[in-house]
């Protein structure tokens, strides 16, 4: 599959080239409503999710295999317009420090609790005030490989479309059910479908490994520094523990995810 030549930039001071650094920043991706999808994987992810992709840039000399012109006939094929960027000019825009020669712009979207669609017996990853982008993209990685339905995100401190936000979830953000809510309509929500809500803390009593983690469940995380904030501690339908047997007193919440995740995986027989 060959794609048309994209219209070529050179120059590093190209108004288009100064944008695509000006969208690193959150100010810049919301005043444009879009934001950066950079490498071979995460596009390839956006397109097979039928993401609309605007625009694509790439550079042939920054490439790292042999499958990118089909990848690009792929994006042009679903509507994005292309544009070939000389070595240097592709290196002033990538946010990578070692970028493969593509980097796509998507259109924001803005997703609310009535848009998940639930099975019977859903499974959610509720996450609040998670600070690092690198933290959300591995938590949204962690809840798709369990086979979660969605993942919610109360008070957020960075934002879904953080350029490191899509390249730690691997493109996971494309698959995964996302969306951003206030605690107090989250937990509403969630009591008025008979979720159970299981919260994670070092002060509780009850092993994760000892709850019931079984049946329509919401698995609630908190920040790296803070963990939980009391709104949650106090309403919350379970408190549990990791047990700890180490001088550490907690987990990166990335790692603690994946632990109350894949015991809830255990109970729920699900591969």
């Amino acid at each position: 599959m060959e794609h048309s030549p994209g219209e070529k930039i050179t120059s590093v001071q190209n108004p288009r080239v100064k944008q695509l650094v000006k969208l690193r920043d959150r100010r810049s991706r919301d005043e444009a409503g879009v934001f950066l999808v950079e490498g071979y994987r995460e596009i390839r992810r956006a397109l097979e999710k039928h993401t609309v992709l605007t625009e694509l840039y790439y550079a042939p000399e920054w490439f790292l295999g042999e499958n990118e012109a089909a990848l690009i006939a792929q994006a042009e094929q679903a509507g994005a317009k292309l544009f070939e960027l000389t070595k240097e000019a592709f290196a002033k825009a990538a946010y990578r420090e070692r970028p493969d020669g593509l980097i796509a712009l998507a259109p924001q979207w803005r997703k609310s609790l009535a848009d998940l669609a639930l099975r019977p017996e859903p499974f959610l990853l509720v996450l609040e005030a998670i600070e690092k982008p690198g933290n959300l993209g591995t938590l949204l990685r962690g809840a798709d490989a369990a086979g979660c339905d969605a993942v919610i995100v109360c008070d957020p401190v960075t934002d879904l479309f953080n350029p490191n936000v899509v390249r730690a979830s691997t493109g996971v953000l494309f698959s995964m059910p996302c969306l951003v809510a206030e605690k107090e309509a989250t937990l509403a929500w969630l009591r008025q479908r008979r979720i159970k809500t299981v919260a994670t803390t070092p002060a509780a009593t009850v092993l994760h490994s000892a709850a019931d983690l079984r049946g329509p469940l919401a698995i609630v995380m908190g920040s790296e520094q803070y963990g939980l904030s009391d709104y949650w501690l106090k309403n919350a339908d379970l408190l549990v523990r990791i047990p700890m047997a180490g001088q550490a007193d907690s987990l990166n919440v990335g790692m603690a995810a994946v632990i109350t995740l894949f015991e809830a995986v255990r109970q729920r027989g699900r591969p």
